[in-house]
């Protein structure tokens, strides 16, 4: 069996355009990202890395599918057919996955092979409310759910909670987007229960992480996270009104998992983020990019700086989508799911299989 591509953590990022819109859409670049270095050795001050386009990296969408609710829609419940803004993935023991919404209080369990979803409720927002948008007026009110990890028990736990979570977490960017989702995990590799499913007032862990300026930079922006052998690395995207004191930044920081799981179920104070390592990731077409979110493939160490590929389509022309989460489809990395965000509340989101690696020729 081939060795696994020696680059563990893909990684999405976004051109942004503040002159147009805040989201910026435009090409899509796929890059990989450097093991963060031991926390003993890091300096205080990290060195930013500076990220460039790789040639011998290709990544190239191979087929896209709207992502639909099997029962359809529940007016009741205030549940749209379709999954809507689709902003992180995590795949389930029985090979499903779920799609968080950073704008809907649904988690879509989706069957890859169909698209059909099936919807675990989220708790309701003032007056019922489970999707928020800006035809409502009500945008400013979503939890913007923007990453998510499954989070082990660990050793701690077993007497506690010996089940895998689910984590979501908010952006950070307003006080109401600093909660986290726990969504405890069956054994038997289902999806979670709706009663099962809890919000965590996490302002605290926010506050530890703004603090980190190194991370947060201008502002704080919560957009990815993946789960680093018994740490959580996040990943910041500097997409905020920078200054010279203090200026946007591209980031990732880690947290101890454990120390999370004990935070999030009441039995800690908030853990304390550091190895922040600031990124600097340029710019496609004068539009800055930023990251949306990782993935971590194999064990393989990296050299000492991001690279990045132009996302192209299945005819190899640059893919102008709003892709907001993805995951390993394969234990080599070399096929990832990525979710997209329509930017339309009437549109679904779409699952998209990407080829990702050296040379990816004719979709192979």
């Amino acid at each position: 069996m081939a060795a696994p591509p020696p680059y563990p953590i893909p990684v999405g990022s976004r051109c942004g355009a503040p002159a147009r819109d805040e989201t910026g859409i435009g090409y899509r670049v796929w890059g990989v990202l450097p093991r963060a270095a031991d926390p003993h050795t890091r300096s205080p001050s990290p060195a930013v890395l500076k990220a460039q386009e790789d040639p011998a990296l290709a990544a190239r969408v191979l087929r896209r599918i709207p992502l639909r609710y099997a029962a359809g829609a529940d007016p009741a419940l205030d549940r749209p057919g379709h999954v809507r803004a689709g902003s992180s993935l995590a795949r389930l023991g029985d090979g499903r996955l779920v799609v968080v919404q950073d704008d809907a209080h649904f988690l879509a369990v989706v069957d890859p092979a169909t698209g059909l979803a099936e919807a675990v409720t989220l708790p309701a927002g003032v007056g019922g409310a489970r999707q928020f948008d800006p035809s409502r007026g009500t945008k400013h009110l979503k939890w913007d759910l923007e990453s998510c990890v499954v989070l082990p028990a660990t050793a701690d736990d077993a007497d506690a909670d010996p089940r895998a979570w689910l984590v979501a977490l908010g952006s950070g960017s307003t006080a109401r987007r600093e909660r986290v989702l726990v969504a405890p995990l069956p054994a038997d590799g289902g999806p979670p229960r709706a009663d099962d499913v809890r919000l965590v007032d996490a302002a605290a862990l926010y506050a530890r992480l703004r603090a980190l300026t190194a991370f947060a930079g201008a502002e704080l922006n919560v957009e990815g996270a993946v789960r680093v052998g018994d740490r959580v690395r996040l990943l910041g995207r500097g997409n905020g009104a920078g200054t010279d004191d203090a200026p946007a930044v591209n980031a990732t920081c880690d947290v101890p998992l454990g120390a999370l799981r004990a935070f999030l179920a009441g039995r800690a104070d908030a853990p304390e983020p550091s190895d922040a390592v600031p990124y600097a990731l340029g710019a496609l077409d004068d539009a800055p990019l930023g990251f949306t979110d990782a993935t971590a493939v194999g064990d393989a160490l990296l050299a000492d700086a991001a690279r990045w590929a132009r996302l192209t389509d299945a005819d190899g022309a640059p893919w102008r989508a709003k892709v907001e989460g993805l995951i390993a489809a394969t234990p080599d990395g070399r096929r990832l799911w990525v979710v997209t965000d329509a930017d339309d509340p009437d549109a679904p989101s779409e699952l998209c299989e990407v080829a990702f690696g050296r040379a990816v020729e004719g979709g192979g």
